[in-house]
């Protein structure tokens, strides 16, 4: 594919499998193929690594961080599972909107947490909101002790983030889908692996290795979830569309 975007003109050239179109520069469909490439070349030079969420990093794409803001302040989880430590930003930032909305809570699991990540979430304000564990998120007594901490009748969220392979996100998607309440969601995230193959940081077996082939795999066999981009609460524009590292992620019991 080549794009050739021509600012006097105001049209976008997108060439394909032999074939030209001429695009509206300022149109939908120019803004979202553009999109496309400015999330590769984003990704491969690290853009969503810059940012932090009161005084932690958070690797996420801001885009994707409201949008599950979003999704928080309508479903208001009692529980939010996330699956993938790291720094602790993204467990930061789900706790301070629990702490504004007053009411919800969050658990953390990796298989290691380091020592200097886990001093720096002890200290910091939200901690009161946050129980880490460690261990494998697949692992039959890290899933117990999860299960455990949910109490009956309680509304669960999920978010998985933590290794990205298709068969580890599926084992994720087998053991964590019978907490998620009706309504709630299940977030098979960075599925965006898929379209990174061919930026010099990635790797083709991500063609088909990614977390967006599971979440796929998953809803085909699971009636009870459906496969879909939650709906946007303010829409002034033509866009549908989200702009993000987590397509095809957003998995709802109906």
């Amino acid at each position: 594919m080549k794009i050739t975007i021509d600012t006097d003109s105001k049209i976008l050239l997108h060439e394909q499998d032999g074939s030209t179109r001429s695009i509206e520069l300022y149109s939908t469909e120019a803004f979202e193929l553009i999109s496309q490439q400015w999330l590769k070349i984003g990704w491969n030079q690290k853009y969503p690594y810059i940012f932090s969420w009161m005084g932690r990093p958070i690797i996420q794409l801001p885009e994707d961080m409201i949008r599950a803001q979003e999704v928080v302040y309508r479903v208001k989880p009692d529980v939010l599972i996330e699956t993938g430590v790291a720094h602790g930003g993204s467990l930061i930032f789900y706790a301070s909107l629990f702490k504004v909305l007053g009411r919800g809570r969050v658990i953390g699991v990796d298989i290691e947490i380091r020592p200097h990540n886990r001093q720096a979430i002890e200290r910091h304000e939200m901690f009161p909101l946050i129980t880490l564990i460690e261990g494998d998120a697949v692992a039959a007594a890290t899933v117990a002790h999860v299960k455990g901490l949910v109490a009956p009748g309680e509304t669960v969220m999920v978010i998985l983030d933590s290794c990205h392979t298709k068969d580890h996100v599926a084992r994720e998607l087998d053991a964590y889908n019978d907490l998620i309440t009706p309504g709630s969601y299940i977030v098979a995230t960075d599925g965006s692996m898929k379209d990174l193959s061919d930026v010099p940081r990635g790797n083709l077996q991500w063609q088909s290795d990614n977390p967006t082939a599971a979440a796929i795999e998953f809803a085909g066999k699971h009636n009870e979830f459906i496969l879909e981009q939650p709906a946007w609460p303010f829409n002034e524009s033509e866009l549908k569309n989200n702009i993000t590292h987590w397509p095809s992620a957003w998995l709802r019991r109906k």
